[in-house]
């Protein structure tokens, strides 16, 4: 379904730095799987380029292993956008999915940060008014799409964690917040030594509807973790390894490369 192809872009587009300010152009890979209960059911990968004030993001997605048995999606997905000091202010992002003979897109305008337009195909279902919760204007100022909510700015390991990330991706408005919970370490190709580890919690804020058991898992019960590590010298961290726990099991990210490519 289209909903939980947006939760997995927002857990996957991790290799995409977000406030570079060095003049010299800047590129980044990173490659990952998600496994369920010890089984492949995705990959995906991610390229991003920085210049000057600018970004651009291109990503695809999809399902592996014995997932492709049921739900057989592949998709793309691209952001770009300004950067404003230590804040990205995404410009436009799309994703487009085939998931047999369906086909789905989403496609996002901003302008300074604030949401200006929203195309879903195919439209969403007509909603119950009195079980859903719907979008404000002020729900859609100062938020990030999908693949830009999921890097940090920060000085140091040490202040990754501890913040709040407002999301929107086509439908549903969300918090995502950070506490910090450990330091380790990691090898991958392209990566080896520190990371923090973050405790993430879920909060739907507007664009879904109450009651949703899955949501309401997300937000009371799942237990999420997710590793950030530094992408080059370019103050970002970007996640390296993640997992989200559901109602049938865990759902594990895994960095097979995260790696400068310039």
């Amino acid at each position: 379904m289209l909903r939980s192809s947006h939760a997995l872009v927002a857990l996957l587009a991790v290799a995409l730095p977000t406030a570079i300010s060095a003049a010299t152009p800047q590129s980044f890979k990173g490659e990952y799987t998600v496994s369920f209960l010890g089984l492949s059911v995705a990959k995906a990968t991610f390229s991003s380029h920085y210049e000057g004030d600018t970004y651009s993001i291109d990503g695809s997605v999809s399902s592996a292993g014995l997932a492709t048995l049921f739900d057989d999606t592949r998709g793309t997905i691209s952001s770009k956008g300004r950067i404003s000091g230590k804040q990205m202010q995404p410009q436009a992002f799309r994703a487009d999915y085939k998931s047999g003979k369906k086909a789905s897109v989403v496609d996002i305008r901003f302008d300074n940060g604030a949401v200006t337009a929203t195309q879903v195909v195919p439209p969403p279902k007509k909603r119950n008014p009195k079980n859903w919760v719907p979008l404000d204007s002020s729900d859609l100022v100062s938020v990030l799409d999908p693949m830009a909510a999921t890097v940090i700015h920060a000085d140091s390991l040490d202040k990754v964690c501890g913040r709040t990330v407002k999301f929107y991706d086509g439908e549903m408005r969300a918090n995502l917040t950070l506490t910090y919970d450990s330091k380790g370490s990691i090898s991958v190709p392209g990566y080896k030594g520190e990371t923090v580890t973050c405790r993430m919690g879920f909060e739907p804020v507007a664009g879904y509807r109450k009651g949703r058991k899955a949501l309401n898992y997300l937000k009371k019960r799942s237990r999420m973790m997710v590793t950030f590590a530094p992408v080059g010298q370019s103050g970002v961290y970007a996640p390296i390894h993640a997992t989200v726990g559901t109602q049938i099991g865990t759902l594990t990210i895994s960095a097979g490369r995260f790696e400068a490519t310039e």
